[in-house]
């Protein structure tokens, strides 16, 4: 692992204000588009003021009390019996990690947004969750497709937003307290509390970099919460990692469909493999600001100009009503519909690996 940089305390930078303010200039009649270069890499375990919120980084309003009692009424919370008949049917195929070079680029899906991301000669989990049960909702209906004691040393941590389905403490407690982790901003607080010594919290747009990977944190369509008072307290996003030889995966996080995605594809041309979640998007009035359905998803992969892409945010937590099996027959379908090639799919069942 990379020894982590000297801390120290700044104000939150006027980078990100000022990359927003040139989108919007940039989309103004009479503006030619305008990108602004990547920005430089932000010091390691640096310390940063934030704002006290991020509410002005929502995409849509949360949802009101109306909203709130249609939902309440509708009760549309979990698939019927019918919907959850397939879940001897959800893949599931666990297997060796395989094995890689710094060369080469390699994913494994451990379920729902966990990856271990083999990417420059670096071992990278996403939004690790290796629980059985998190709060509120049941059981993991497929087992964690690679066991904990079959890692790697694991080199680093990327942490897409505080909803318990990404960010698990039981978890993380199981990793060194010196890994490095990167995270949104307003973040890293909740880290330095459990003892975590290498913490690098980036606002949107921003960048850092570990053994020449480098690390973009890119925004999303979603929103942060994890006690009653908390909602959008820290930021939410989607990382870009990029190896030294310049192959990129893109690990979407957790969001709904909308402009950012071509946005990113602008300032990241050439992703390799793009990671985006397909499920958890019905009844689609309540879920659609903040979850793509797989339509949506195979549409963000065309706006990203990704290469490929790996489906995930399925198949192993029951957040929302659609049946367990539909996320992946849709996405199938929708990327035939597409014309994509179907090699390019990678529909990898929980456990299973590819390599770029």
């Amino acid at each position: 692992m990379t020894q982590q940089s000297e801390s120290t305390t700044t104000t939150s930078t006027s980078t990100s204000t000022t990359t927003r303010d040139a989108d919007e200039t940039a989309s103004r009649p009479g503006f030619a588009p305008a990108l602004p270069p990547l920005a430089e890499p932000r010091p390691l375990g640096e310390r940063r003021v934030w704002p006290r919120t991020f509410h002005d980084r929502l995409t849509a309003p949360l949802p009101g009390l109306k909203a709130m009692a249609r939902f309440a009424r509708e009760g549309s919370i979990r698939p019927g019996r019918e919907g959850l008949a397939d879940i001897p049917r959800l893949p599931f195929a666990p297997a060796p990690l395989p094995r890689v070079d710094a060369r080469t680029v390699a994913v494994s899906w451990a379920g729902h947004a966990s990856w271990i991301v083999r990417i420059g000669g670096l071992t990278v989990l996403t939004d690790p969750v290796w629980s059985r049960r998190i709060l509120g909702t049941p059981a993991r209906i497929t087992p964690v497709g690679i066991p904990w004691e079959s890692l790697p040393p694991v080199d680093a941590v990327v942490v897409s937003h505080n909803h318990y389905d990404h960010l698990d403490a039981p978890t993380l407690r199981r990793l060194p307290r010196t890994t490095p982790v990167f995270v949104p901003a307003g973040l890293a607080r909740w880290f330095h509390r459990r003892r975590f010594t290498a913490v690098t919290e980036l606002d949107w747009w921003e960048a850092a970099e570990l053994k020449g990977v480098r690390f973009d944190f890119v925004p999303a369509h979603h929103w942060s919460k994890r006690t009653l008072t908390d909602a959008c307290h820290s930021l939410w996003g989607g990382w870009v990692l990029t190896a030294p030889d310049g192959q990129r995966v893109y690990f979407a996080g957790d969001t709904g469909y909308g402009h950012w995605f071509s946005r990113i594809g602008e300032r990241h041309p050439d992703i390799d493999l793009a990671l985006l979640p397909i499920g958890a998007y019905d009844p689609r009035w309540w879920l659609s600001d903040v979850h793509c359905d797989p339509e949506e998803a195979v549409r963000a992969a065309q706006d990203l100009g990704a290469r490929r892409m790996a489906p995930m945010h399925w198949g192993t937590f029951v957040l929302s009503a659609e049946p367990v099996l539909e996320p992946l027959t849709r996405v199938r379908t929708a990327w035939e519909k597409a014309g994509l090639d179907r090699d390019d799919l990678w529909d990898l069942p929980v456990g299973g690996s590819r390599v770029l």
